[in-house]
């Protein structure tokens, strides 16, 4: 597959952008003359589609995204050379692409190599006019964003989605987490339960959310190694916390509350007293996901 990083294109509004967009002659006018309308937005999302589907598709990898430069802008991602996402940054492309980079890392069902990008530097003059919404527009009136509709750009949903089903098709369904994670630089040997889980939360390619532990955050747990799957750090933190203590792997992030055995859900793993308990979610055919709901990638801001 041929990559073109190196070459960018930076759009710019220039003559010839706009599609003059004549009206029909309103009530009481004469067929000789008519109000006359500028059509700016929709010809801008077009022009930006045309310059992103002029480019190939790059692997989202640390090479690739390692070319580009330090700016805002545009971008598309692509699974199995099938569009699926638009996105912006307001200032850093790389850093965007990377949390992209290290959330699908974190997933079951979609391996790396089936994820590509593209993307385009947009001047700061013209990010105001929020350049994703025109592509989004722009897609939506021909074959629609899968992604920008499923909750891929979502950040953590707070206490109160905790217990909601997952909707069919969402993101979340089709790929959840990985339990098999492997999470890497460890120090082993004796530590507190502070520092294992807050080395635990900044390592993960999702998120690990947990109430503030209280007294026993003191309590010494001893690390094995220096990687450990998150099914073992997990069994490992919950066979330190009270009996009344349970971690839950939702099927798109992570929780631990004093609620045990309070079931979730979307849960599809409990961790209760060193043990992991694997759970069936329910899915949520009721409400399913269309192409009429909020573009999420309208907030997939930095």
């Amino acid at each position: 597959m041929a990559h073109t990083i190196g070459k960018v294109p930076k759009i710019t509004l220039g003559k010839g952008v706009a599609h003059m967009a004549p009206t029909g002659p309103s009530d009481g006018q004469a067929k000789h003359h008519k109000d006359f309308k500028l059509n700016i937005t929709k010809a801008l999302g077009d022009q930006l589609a045309e310059e992103l589907k002029s480019l190939a598709h790059a692997s989202l990898d640390e090479e690739n995204i390692g070319k580009l430069r330090e700016a805002g802008g545009v971008y598309q991602l692509y699974h199995n050379d099938v569009f699926v996402y638009v996105g912006k940054a307001d200032s850093s492309l790389p850093d965007r692409l990377r949390n992209h980079l290290q959330k699908i890392s974190g997933r079951c069902e979609i391996p790396l190599t089936e994820v590509t990008f593209s993307c385009l530097y947009v001047d700061d003059d013209f990010s105001a006019l929020a350049p994703e919404q025109l592509l989004i527009y722009h897609h939506k009136r021909l074959n629609g964003i899968p992604w920008n509709n499923n909750g891929f750009g979502n950040k953590d949903p707070g206490r109160q989605r905790d217990t909601s089903a997952v909707k069919a098709g969402h993101f979340d369904m089709r790929f959840p987490i990985d339990l098999d994670y492997v999470i890497e630089g460890l120090t082993p040997g004796p530590t507190t339960l502070r520092l294992f889980l807050q080395t635990i939360k900044d390592r993960l390619p999702y998120t690990y959310r947990y109430q503030k532990i209280g007294p026993f955050e003191q309590k010494i747990v001893t690390v094995p190694a220096s990687t450990m799957t998150t099914d073992a750090a997990f069994r490992l933190v919950s066979s330190a916390i009270p009996d009344d203590w349970q971690i839950v792997a939702l099927m798109g992030y992570v929780i631990m509350y004093p609620d045990s055995p309070t079931p979730y859900t979307s849960a599809r793993r409990y961790y209760r007293g060193g043990t992991p308990v694997d759970a069936r979610p329910t899915v949520d055919t009721v409400h399913p996901i269309t192409e009429d709901a909020p573009a999420e990638g309208a907030n997939d801001n930095e």
